[in-house]
């Protein structure tokens, strides 16, 4: 009887010298940091540069736009479902003379575009720079336009408007944004493209207007 109990009690010592055994490399196991700290360089994504507008495809689709450009104005063409008088809500614009290059004394420069159809409403965004020496951009934007469009429309425009008196003779960067609503329209991450184009003294050239 009592060679019993002296063999039950050294099991209890054993599990129990066993249990703190356990829970001591599990603590272990808990305290070590799996994942050693990287420095910040290692893990930052590369700087991205949004796609170009400026030159298109035929047929590709730009981004959410179907086709996107550059004009002296736009007028509104009334599409209709096949019955005479009958007309659909979303009217279909057209560009009036396209272009990149633009004379100084112009109001305004539009930017006309047709967009993939939409489920929800968008706001399309633009803001636009003066690039200087080696493509250096003008600190603040020289103006800035918004647009929302419904989610059953799939046409729109965004107005450039001339700065002051003239624009300035030279090259212009604009950053084209997409956002739902109730998202920042200029936040980085929203950018989508950019178009650029020329200011000259007079009228365009004829021939340098590609688009």
């Amino acid at each position: 009887m009592i060679e019993t109990r002296s063999i039950g009690k050294q099991l209890l010592v054993n599990l129990f010298a066993g249990l703190i055994v356990v829970i001591c490399i599990c603590q272990e196991v808990e305290a070590r940091d799996l994942f050693a700290p990287k420095e910040q360089a290692a893990t930052e994504a590369d700087p991205t540069e949004s796609p170009s507008f400026d030159e298109q495809k035929n047929g590709v689709p730009q981004s959410l736009f179907a086709w996107i450009k550059m004009a002296k104005g736009y007028e509104v063409e009334w599409d209709t479902f096949g019955r005479k008088g009958w007309y659909t809500q979303d009217p279909r614009l057209k560009p009036i003379e396209p272009g990149s290059v633009f004379p100084r004394d112009i109001p305004a420069i539009y930017i006309v575009f047709e967009s993939a159809p939409l489920e929800d409403p968008a706001q399309f965004s633009a803001q636009w720079f003066q690039e200087g020496e080696k493509g250096a951009l003008s600190s603040v934007p020289l103006g800035k336009d918004t647009l929302e469009v419904p989610g059953h429309e799939r046409y729109g425009f965004l107005e450039l408007k001339k700065p002051g008196d003239a624009w300035d003779i030279g090259t212009y960067l604009v950053k084209l944004f997409i956002t739902p609503l109730g998202q920042q329209s200029f936040h980085a991450g929203n950018q989508v493209g950019t178009m650029r184009f020329t200011i000259v003294e007079g009228a365009a050239p004829a021939g340098v207007n590609p688009h």
